[in-house]
């Protein structure tokens, strides 16, 4: 059954909620991208926890006008309202008090959620709201969702993306340095206004299938996890919004294989798993990849100092110098070094007399500030300055 959810055979009905959860995946995805990197990740918590006043007053009004009150469309109308009244309190304490802005970010999410808690619970007591089925809004679920609706998901996740496409360029540079974009002509405040506009836009599409409070997580994680791959913001949004689309996609495939699986915890949860390959697989930022690196090094330091103690005449007493020293062919196995060891002791110590010039010579500072030690100075100086640098050496030392 898995893999019929996964191939999109379980109906027309999850088949569109899969691809209406992919899509929402891939937007969050790339949207966060802008929040993370411009350091503005709880700005989004603020966003999702001020949704649900107006999802039970959006409710309200519409029990009092004569429907049922679970149109969506009207539901993600009030929660979209309300969400952009608790951003404008956010704004409002951040730019007119001294309290920074998580501190703004915590006060107005407390409230807005606690009031929506309330809300909750006075429609609980409404004879119409005993089987609204709002509290859907907090964890997310697909269950009895309707065409309509999974419509209207799909759609707003399509435009939302489409939009920031357009916009990635001025977001990327106010995400990244606000003063250089207002410098450039940038009306600032107006890309921040549209960044969180997007933001809003996406927690209000992804209420239903995610819900309030885990649609932080469908925004901030993918971004992260995309970090440890590019150093590149256009390909940050790209590994983002993949994240996300796969994160959307197979959540909601394994969900639709039994009622009672949670949609938007089981998304956020593969969320987290790309994550956590990332962390530790990621070839320039992993784990695995800083251990290897370190061990490259260790290993070049091991060998540097053997050389230099063949070079010098003088014993080598660390076990692992010597084994390193052996699987690289410079010395045999009863420690006498090769003709191949000894020519590249020779040129370690040349190196090294080389490096001591180069220390003292204060016209060679920015290139003895690129010296580690470790590379060969051909790769770091020119083949002048080499000459420069042997012409001063006493005595000469020939390879």
């Amino acid at each position: 059954m898995l893999w019929q959810a996964l191939v999109l055979q379980l109906g027309y009905n999850a088949t569109l909620v899969t691809i209406g959860s992919c899509l929402l995946g891939i937007a969050a995805g790339a949207t966060g991208t802008f929040l993370f990197l411009g350091k503005r990740a709880l700005v989004s918590d603020a966003i999702s926890h001020s949704t649900l006043p107006g999802v039970g007053l959006a409710f309200m009004v519409m029990v009092a006008l004569g429907g049922d009150g679970r149109a969506l469309p009207g539901l993600l109308l009030g929660s979209a309202i309300s969400a952009g009244i608790g951003l404008l309190f956010v704004s409002w304490i951040t730019r007119h008090t001294r309290l920074a802005e998580d501190a703004a970010i915590g006060a107005v999410l407390s409230v807005f959620f606690g009031f929506g808690i309330v809300l909750l619970t006075v429609i609980q007591t409404m004879s119409s709201g005993r089987q609204a089925g709002l509290e859907s809004f907090l964890l997310g679920s697909t269950a009895g969702m309707l065409w309509n609706d999974a419509l209207v998901i799909s759609i707003g996740g399509a435009l939302v993306l489409a939009l920031t496409l357009i916009l990635r360029r001025p977001m990327s540079l106010v995400a990244f340095d606000r003063e250089f974009a207002a410098g450039a002509g940038m009306n600032v405040p107006r890309i921040e206004l549209a960044m969180m506009g997007l933001a809003l836009a996406i927690t209000v599409v992804g209420l239903k299938i995610v819900g309030l409070i885990l649609i932080v997580a469908l925004l901030i994680i993918p971004a992260v996890a995309a970090r440890f791959w590019s150093n590149r913001v256009g390909h940050v949004v790209l590994i983002a919004g993949a994240f996300g689309g796969l994160s959307g996609y197979a959540g909601a495939a394994i969900s639709a294989t039994a009622p009672a699986l949670p949609t938007g915890p089981i998304i956020v949860l593969i969320a987290f798993a790309l994550f956590t390959i990332s962390l530790l697989a990621a070839p320039g930022r992993g784990i695995l990849a800083v251990i290897l690196r370190h061990f490259r090094f260790q290993r070049r330091v091991h060998i540097r100092q053997g050389l230099l103690a063949l070079a010098t005449g003088q014993p080598i007493y660390e076990r692992l110098t010597l084994r390193l020293m052996r699987r690289a062919g410079f010395v045999r196995r009863d420690g006498v070094a090769t003709d191949t060891g000894r020519a590249q002791a020779a040129k370690a110590l040349l190196d090294e007399r080389r490096w001591q010039i180069l220390r003292s010579n204060a016209r060679h500072e920015a290139a003895a500030a690129r010296y580690d030690g470790l590379t060969p100075l051909e790769s770091v100086l020119t083949e002048d300055q080499l000459a420069e640098l042997d012409s001063s050496l006493s005595p000469k030392v020939v390879i």
